[in-house]
């Protein structure tokens, strides 16, 4: 005879904790399986936006000021043009997925949650799943799973409406810290996105079109010299660790008693900042539909939180794709920099739709202007 749980989540990483801590929240029974060993990492650009940290204190993930660094603003930087934008209240902070991680592994186990490491799921079924040679009962069943999800598969759902693909390779370097910001460098073929992890580490985070692009090739350290400049000095402190970073975009996020949760479900660019966050917010919306016993509450709520990050995506990958277009962009707001941080806001959803309108008549303006 198997075992049962109200709530069964494949997938222990981030999004897959995050609603199991949420449903937890809600008094179901919730069991996590995953065939990873934890800490689990992935190469990311490691910045918190202040609303990933807000939605981690909604979710009573303890995040203590050792574990990273508090970073106050976000800065632009290419060839020619530097433009940076505070935040309007909350600051984002810095650490390292792994910390990450293990502080969302000891919230669920504050929580109640069954954690079931090095235990891959293997199979559906109609009431619960295949764990093994045994059958691991769940009144419902969470894909967190990830990009490549087997869960949307097995359920039919990996379609998309849209699909890009990008590349990532992410480093760690020791030495002194020159930045209180997440910075953003632009290069003909890609970003380096850094981030300060804490007085003497940084996270570097590499994102191209071009999977031969890496951290360790010299030509490519050419189209960021104010970067290379900062970083001669510093030693890595890592190995370099690559990724990809795929916009998909899903038409349905459940099936049956089975829902999908963060890039499993869908995803944004990393050039946003925003997977973890929205994927915290999907975690507690689809917590709220599970205590409804309502999935289609859930899918509801998921297109809504998902349309101002894709819209972002969609814009920030112009101005990757288009180098003339961001060269003058970027000029346009170093000339009012308050335009950025009214940008800022609208991004990290701190605006109303007439904010947003009046910001982009304000930078149509000085587009045609510049």
């Amino acid at each position: 005879m198997g075992e049962s749980t109200g709530v069964l989540v494949i997938g222990g990483g981030p999004a897959g904790l995050a609603a199991a801590i949420a449903a937890r929240m809600k008094s179901f029974t919730v069991t996590v399986a995953d065939g990873a060993k934890p800490p689990i990492d992935k190469a990311c650009g490691e910045g918190l936006m202040p609303g990933t940290v807000a939605a981690l204190r909604q979710l009573g993930v303890g995040i203590r000021p050792h574990d990273g660094r508090v970073f106050r603003a976000v800065r632009f930087v290419d060839a020619a043009t530097s433009v940076e934008a505070s935040f309007s209240g909350a600051s984002g902070f810095g650490v390292r997925r792994t910390v990450l991680h293990q502080r969302m592994i000891d919230r669920a186990q504050e929580c109640g949650v069954r954690l079931l490491w090095n235990t891959p799921v293997t199979g559906l079924r109609t009431d619960g799943v295949v764990l093994g040679n045994a059958i691991f009962k769940a009144k419902w069943i969470i894909g967190a799973d990830g990009i490549h999800s087997r869960v949307r598969r097995w359920i039919g759902l990996d379609r998309s409406t849209r699909r890009e693909t990008r590349f990532a390779q992410r480093q760690h370097f020791r030495g002194k810290v020159w930045t209180d910001c997440m910075e953003v460098h632009w290069g003909r073929r890609a970003q380096v996105y850094v981030t300060p992890l804490g007085n003497d580490e940084t996270c570097v985070a590499l994102i191209s079109r071009d999977p031969r692009m890496r951290l360790q090739d010299q030509d490519a350290w050419k189209e960021f010299p104010r970067l290379a400049g900062h970083l001669h000095y510093a030693e890595p402190s890592t190995l370099e660790r690559g990724a990809v970073t795929v916009t998909r975009r899903l038409n349905q996020v459940y099936r049956g008693n089975i829902a999908l949760i963060g890039d499993a479900s869908g995803s944004v660019d990393a050039i946003t900042g925003e997977g973890l966050c929205l994927s915290f917010q999907q975690a507690i919306a689809l917590a709220d539909a599970l205590g409804s016993g309502n999935l289609e509450r859930y899918q509801r709520a998921h297109c809504q939180l998902a349309r101002r990050p894709n819209t972002m995506s969609r814009l920030l990958l112009l101005l990757d794709r288009y180098p003339s277009l961001r060269a003058r962009t970027l000029r346009c707001l170093a000339c009012e920099p308050g335009l950025f941080s009214r940008l800022l806001a609208v991004h990290l959803g701190e605006s109303s739709p007439e904010f947003l309108a009046a910001t982009s008549l304000r930078l149509g303006w000085q587009f045609l202007t510049a």
